[in-house]
């Protein structure tokens, strides 16, 4: 293929930000390339708000061709849950075609080396992050995040995913040297001479199985892992989310063809309605790497049956918060508020166990009663979402109707400290909003612990009374090391008390939030400093992102001759 774009132009464009995105990931510090703020865009051949939406628009009730082979149907049938009707239609792919003819491209790419790979894959997130705004409302309308929330998490927060899998798949090939030169002194004889050339290969072809809620910010690392690792990549969206995914397949299709490359070393698997074809991919020989975020049942499956394929998995969790002390008790009540509120409580890291002893909690504004903390989180949730204006804004919408049958049977589960109210939508009348349930529950209690012990996903929340600080860290290791956890929270203000959370956390490979009070929250992390998940309990089997995550995606094959 005839580059319109060289090495040399790519890597004049973008290795000062890889460079930046390796120190970034040196140091931990914060650093991003991709502004937050929706009036950055606009300028240097980026979409503007008005354009980014016109851009949205213009796709409502359109093929979307890619020009894949294979392509032996068109599908479609995605519904936002703002309550408009997509009408956008999809290649539906014959395998036997589509699968070698990805594989045909994998040589030049391979040969292509680290550096040039690297460059392609930023040159896809950059022209991604121009159309960040037209990127926001396909991730709105199929996600139901409120477009702030799709605009930040799906836009330049997944970018900024996608370019940290980049910078240490990296680091990773380029670990060890392209050649050497081995030579082995043998006394009085001629010493032995070795030339030695290293490569480094992919596995075969990545499969990404998309997620509903957050279709970009989990489908990013995987994709972009594989393929700066040498890896053609098929990507395999959830049936409510493909746009997001398949707009950012057609993109990447349009670099790699630009920049000299087979584009089809990027493809879209969009199924029919029920057709279910996950399964079958998975177990697929070319299939050589998997990335899922999703169930723990399928998740669960994945790593029983796929087993040709290297599985990276983000499951499900039981997220838990230990309240023992505080000395901001507002901060802390409208920490966990915002924590509980955000997107309608849809993220896999939103807490949902929080353990109170039954005896209350020492505060700055003096005790507080298990019975007073509960019910002044209640009220400080109720606050945060008085205004239905606000609330729209943060809750967004409820994502798909099996969240919505959960939200409605929780008040079964237990005494209900705040009752979740429904909030109309002015701009989208379909949108199905609805607040956070609280709920109270006595851990000691046999039937409380089926509740509290179970993933309860969405906006649903527990406060679980315990008998001491000790009892909610052993009840904290429990359900880290049998339902696993993305994410802890821990408020106390003794010592002891932090060290015995920190020690639960340690032994059980989970990350850990202390005393938040400000403008972080438990169920937020960034991109080059925090690490998402651990890959080392039930909820995840792989961390966005640690070299683990990459290093074997790829293997090194040596080729070695006689000096």
């Amino acid at each position: 293929m005839t580059a319109a774009l060289s090495a040399h132009e790519l890597i004049a464009r973008h290795r000062s930000t890889l460079d930046q995105a390796l120190e970034a990931i040196r140091t931990r510090a914060y650093w991003s390339p991709h502004p937050e703020h929706p009036k950055a865009y606009g300028e240097n051949g980026s979409l503007d708000a008005a354009a980014g939406k016109a851009a949205f628009d213009a796709l409502l009730g359109t093929r979307l061709d890619l020009g894949q082979p294979g392509t032996d149907d068109w599908v479609g049938g995605e519904t936002s849950p703002y309550g408009i009707d997509l009408g956008v239609t999809y290649p539906h792919a014959d395998l036997d075609v589509l699968l070698p003819a990805m594989r045909a491209g994998q040589r030049a790419w391979r040969d292509a080396g680290a550096e040039q790979r690297a460059m392609v894959c930023l040159e896809i997130l950059k022209r991604i992050s121009d159309r960040t705004h037209e990127f926001a409302h396909a991730v709105m309308h199929t996600s139901g995040q409120a477009f702030m929330m799709a605009f930040q998490a799906g836009g330049p927060h997944a970018q900024d995913r996608g370019l940290e899998a980049v910078a240490y798949a990296y680091v990773e090939q380029v670990r060890t040297p392209d050649t050497a030169e081995w030579t082995k002194p043998q006394g009085k004889r001629d010493p032995l001479a070795m030339t030695k050339q290293f490569t480094p290969v992919p596995r075969g072809i990545g499969l990404v199985i998309g997620c509903n809620t957050f279709p970009t910010w989990n489908g990013y690392p995987g994709l972009f892992a594989s393929l700066a690792t040498g890896n053609a990549v098929l990507v395999k969206p959830h049936p409510r989310a493909v746009l997001p995914l398949a707009l950012t397949v057609r993109v990447a299709r349009e670099v790699l063809a630009e920049a000299g490359f087979d584009p089809n070393l990027v493809a879209l698997a969009a199924e029919r309605p029920g057709e279910g074809i996950a399964k079958t991919l998975a177990t697929r020989p070319e299939i050589r790497i998997i990335d899922y975020t999703g169930s723990t049942e399928f998740g669960d499956w994945l790593e029983a049956n796929a087993r040709q394929a290297q599985v990276y998995t983000e499951k499900a969790g039981v997220n838990t918060v230990v309240v023992h002390s505080t000395s901001d008790y507002k901060g802390m009540l409208s920490n966990l508020a915002f924590s509980l509120s955000l997107y309608s409580g849809q993220m896999c890291t939103t807490p949902q166990n929080l353990l109170v002893p039954r005896e209350g909690i020492a505060t700055d504004q003096g005790p507080k009663s298990y019975d007073e903390v509960v019910a002044d989180l209640a009220k400080a949730v109720d606050g945060l979402l008085g205004d239905d204006a606000r609330a729209n804004a943060l809750l967004g919408a409820i994502v798909n109707p099996d969240v919505k049958a959960r939200l409605e049977a929780a008040a079964g589960l237990g005494e209900v400290a705040l009752a979740s109210r429904e909030i109309t939508n002015p701009d989208f009348p379909g949108a199905v909003v609805r607040t956070p349930v609280i709920l109270r529950l006595d851990g000691a209690k046999p039937d409380a612990e089926a509740a509290y012990m179970s993933e309860c996903f969405g906006p649903v929340s527990f406060a679980v009374a315990v008998d001491s600080a000790a009892d909610a860290a052993e009840l904290l290791r429990r359900t880290i090391r049998e339902k696993g956890a993305m994410t802890v929270g821990a408020y106390t203000t003794d010592p002891e008390v932090e060290q015995a959370v920190r020690e639960v956390c340690l032994e059980e490979a989970a990350q850990l939030s202390l005393n938040l009070t400000g403008g972080v929250y438990v169920n937020q992390t960034a991109a080059f400093s925090d690490f998402h998940g651990s890959g080392g309990n039930p909820a995840a089997s792989a961390a966005l992102c640690d070299g683990a995550f990459v290093a074997n995606r790829f293997r090194v094959v040596e080729v070695r001759r006689e000096a």
